[in-house]
């Protein structure tokens, strides 16, 4: 068995009780995480480790042993100490959080698009101010609306605007037909998964999905971020790029980004429609609707996991010294909503003078490379629904959503309103 460098092997913990002599078990088992997939309240347990034991050992999905981090103060630190890895969380024999759904090396693919020399072209596509982008989102939340309201109420505003509205933007950005959207779509459900054991239909849809991707990089109607990919490989410069490299980066910010924009959304209007003041506000005063976006990313409960690090050597952690080889998980949930941080953190305040400073997006060198792309998707999305549909409320009690499990977003299965 390898390991990256500087790595102790691991073996994973068995996770029977010890039986001391005598017939009395050992300690008491530790924590299972994640501890709840309910987007409509904090779990108890995130106050309780933060107060108590901010460094904290649980138990993974995958069945390791993981130390769960939840103060702000060593979120932040973790997510900036270049001793702790995310690219090394994919090292062979290293404690998981749970099975891989993709290539081990994609984990760290914005690592990788940067080696390859191609961050430049990435980031100018994520840009929001790309030309006429920003009036495209606004057109396609209209036309979203239309559809929704000629229907009537009610509608699955999940399935019916959220998914489309994320799909729609990103196939644009990249510079496909849109009519490839429900393609790429189908492979999210499992590709984001969050499984204890390998899921047979993740290779299936990956090589799927990088397949059709590079065919569309002969495709004559290909243009935007794809486009500019194309035609690097007629540029000596770029003789070491292959066309499954220039898929993979296309399906990975597909794939990343749809999952992160429409979960964020979603939850974002989970979170207005059982905090109707909220809502009120952001309706009644649309120019509040950018920082509401902010203070909505701070206290929305997306984030269904955890962000993974393997340190790379000891490391002293607050009280605890975590040894090198072993998962340090960042529980985002718990940075932000840290009253040490954010004073009378529940409250939702688009007047805070830090809100801004949550980890929603990571931190340090894997800080979100699309995090202006993200605010200007749902402020807009925010602003058409809030606009058009003033009376926009849940068509079922909060208590009757159905939340999806195993997954690396909190999001329910629907979202069923009316207005």
């Amino acid at each position: 068995m390898t390991t990256a460098p500087g790595i102790r092997p691991h073996v994973s913990a068995d996770v029977s009780p010890a039986v001391r002599p005598g017939g009395r078990f050992g300690p008491p088992p530790l924590p299972a995480f994640p501890f709840s997939w309910d987007g409509t309240r904090v779990p108890p347990e995130v106050a309780e480790l933060r107060e108590a034991t901010p460094v904290r050992r649980v138990r993974t999905l995958a069945g390791d042993e993981a130390w769960l981090v939840s103060s702000y103060e060593l979120c932040a630190h973790v997510l900036k100490d270049d001793r702790f890895s995310l690219k090394d969380t994919s090292a062979p024999g290293v404690p998981r959080q749970y099975a891989l759904t993709i290539p081990p090396e994609v984990v760290n693919n914005m690592g990788n698009i940067t080696g390859a020399g191609l961050r430049r072209a990435v980031m100018k596509a994520l840009n929001p101010k790309a030309p006429g982008l920003t009036d495209w989102l606004r057109a396609e939340a209209h036309r979203l609306v239309d559809l929704i309201a000629a229907d009537g109420p009610t509608a699955d505003l999940r399935g019916a605007f959220c998914e489309p509205y994320s799909a729609g933007m990103h196939c644009r950005i990249l510079g496909i037909p849109q009519t490839e959207a429900p393609a790429f779509l189908r492979s999210l459900d499992i590709a984001f998964m969050n499984s204890p054991c390998p899921v047979a239909g993740a290779r299936l849809n990956w090589d799927r999905d990088i397949a059709r991707m590079a065919a569309l990089l002969d495709d004559p109607a290909t243009h935007g971020l794809m486009g500019e990919l194309a035609a690097l490989r007629d540029d000596a410069d770029h003789a070491h790029l292959s066309d499954e490299l220039l898929a993979t980066v296309g399906v990975t910010l597909f794939g990343a980004g749809v999952v992160s924009t429409s979960g964020f959304l979603a939850m974002a209007l989970v979170y207005l429609l059982t905090h109707p003041i909220a809502r009120d506000l952001l309706r009644d005063r649309p120019d509040l609707i950018g920082p509401g976006v902010e203070e909505l990313l701070r206290v929305n409960l997306s984030i269904g996991d955890a962000l993974p690090r393997l340190a790379l050597e000891d490391v002293r952690l607050g009280d605890v010294g975590v040894r090198a080889g072993e998962l340090v998980l960042v529980l985002v949930e718990g940075a932000n909503l840290d009253p040490e941080k954010f004073p009378d953190p529940h409250r939702f305040d688009v007047h805070r003078d830090n809100t801004a400073d949550h980890l929603s997006f990571g931190g340090g060198a894997h800080y979100c490379p699309a995090t202006a792309l993200g605010r200007a998707h749902a402020r807009i999305a925010l602003e058409v629904l809030l606009d058009r549909l003033p009376d926009l409320a849940l068509a079922v009690p909060a208590s009757q959503l159905v939340w999806r499990t195993g997954f690396m977003k909190r999001i329910p299965e629907r979202l069923p309103v009316t207005w």
